[in-house]
């Protein structure tokens, strides 16, 4: 496998280094009240359901019962230190969601010294629907904000895109690897696990499969859309593929740009900032990893029709998305989330149900198979974390602070959690039209 040129990895000078701005504005703890005593004893009984030890820093410890530990025999259990309890209780209980998230990047809790994030939120990933009550559920906008997550119209997608993909070249190169794929990975075995040695070539792996599953071949034309950083178009040209590949992202087009470049194939490629809604011609193929989860449930439908527009008679489409089971999908999509307001926001996880409902319903597109790599991006986000935890010293040295590290360091463990628990997954799904 050809491993790929990084080239130049200086952004330009006016994006350089710019952490998102709500990283620099964490709101301060609301005061304790009535909501933190109140999420205090109701944390208290969730953790006795769930093998994990939480103490406070200042002698207390909820679940201290632990039933599903005692059940089971377990001495020795994942644990989280509450640094500041009054802190947390107050944000917890102000905005469940979110505040879990903000008061890791506060400081106020963290994984105990023995034991690694994303191993003490497992357990809570695995339990989670059996933890919430239903009335929850059914209450839940009482307690948590929605209709904040921002639109992706033309205007937003492009705002929402530039506030994730544009924070720094030099901060994404940090952590992945040679390949600059900001997807899951597919390794060849994942017994033992996966090591830093096997990134690049599971990501190759990965591209490979979705171009075989889109037919991409000599003289294809290839439709990419989301351009990451180039590894995609890349090997699709060394196929011999003419490859248009659109982005919203003008940092990442800049550098897929020098890469391609590098690897000589500008003759086969062109990328181009644009909204896949603006794009015209016809294509053998059309390819997508992990945007559809940017595109956002209103315009699910005019981005399944729009490739279906541009889809060649006899062509094939692979997309590689996270997905949510369909209940969870319609349960949580109004739901404002952490992950929306620091890391991703206008997006939302789709389901494989309503990928079929929709383009069912709005193209002659049919999902004709699906391969599933949960695990797989479980194992990616765990390298991804490492690496971005023993490079800190080059990312903080592009001017990222510390609530900057904890923010992502949360994220990826959060994500690890959830693969790890099959919350959530991942799959590269085929369509094709009927007949």
């Amino acid at each position: 496998m050809t491993a790929l040129p990084r080239t130049e990895l200086d952004p330009p000078p006016s994006r350089a280094a710019r952490a998102p701005s709500t990283a620099g504005q964490l709101p301060a703890a609301p005061r304790s009240g009535w909501r933190a005593r109140l999420t205090r004893s109701f944390l208290d009984r969730v953790v006795r359901r769930v093998p994990v030890s939480v103490r406070e820093a200042d002698g207390g410890v909820l679940g201290a019962r632990n039933e599903t530990a005692r059940a089971n025999g377990v001495t020795a259990l994942p644990e989280i230190v509450i640094t500041d309890p009054d802190a947390f209780y107050a944000r917890v209980g102000r905005s469940p969601m979110i505040g879990l998230g903000e008061s890791y990047m506060a400081a106020e809790w963290h994984a105990a010294d023995d034991t690694d994030l994303a191993d003490a939120l497992t357990p809570f990933a695995e339990r989670l629907t059996g933890l919430v009550p239903p009335v929850f559920y059914r209450l839940r906008h009482l307690v948590m904000p929605t209709g904040l997550n921002p639109e992706n119209s033309r205007r937003g997608a492009r705002s929402n895109i530039e506030a994730h993909y544009d924070l720094s070249n030099d901060m994404f190169a940090a952590f992945l690897d040679e390949t600059m794929s900001y997807s899951s990975a597919w390794f060849d075995t994942l017994d033992p696990a996966p090591s830093w040695e096997g990134l690049e070539p599971a990501q190759l792996r990965k591209v490979d499969a979705i171009l075989d599953a889109a037919g991409v071949a000599a003289g294809s034309r290839v439709l990419e859309i989301g351009t990451g950083w180039g590894t995609l178009a890349i090997r699709a040209a060394e196929r011999g593929a003419q490859v248009t590949s659109v982005t919203l992202s003008r940092e990442q087009a800049d550098l897929a740009r020098k890469r391609i470049a590098a690897a000589g194939l500008s003759d086969r490629v062109e990328v181009a900032v644009r909204d896949y809604r603006e794009q015209e011609g016809s294509f053998d193929a059309v390819v997508s990893v992990e945007m559809i989860e940017a595109v956002g449930e209103k315009y699910w439908p005019e981005y399944f029709a729009r490739i279906d527009r541009l889809l060649a008679p006899g062509g094939r489409v692979a997309i590689q998305a996270i997905l949510l089971e369909h209940d969870r999908m319609v349960a949580t999509r109004n739901t404002y989330t952490w992950m929306h307001k620091y890391i991703f926001p206008g997006g939302l996880l789709p389901s494989l149900q309503a990928i079929r409902e929709i383009t069912t319903e709005h193209t002659s597109l049919r999902v004709t198979g699906a391969d599933f790599l949960g695990p797989h991006y479980a194992h990616t986000l765990r390298l991804w974390r490492e690496r971005f935890l023993a490079q800190w010293d080059s990312v903080a040295a592009l001017g990222f602070g510390d609530t900057f590290r904890r923010m992502w360091e949360f994220y990826l463990a959060y994500c690890e959690a959830g693969f790890r628990a099959g919350y959530i997954d991942v799959a590269q799904v085929r369509l094709a039209r009927e007949g």
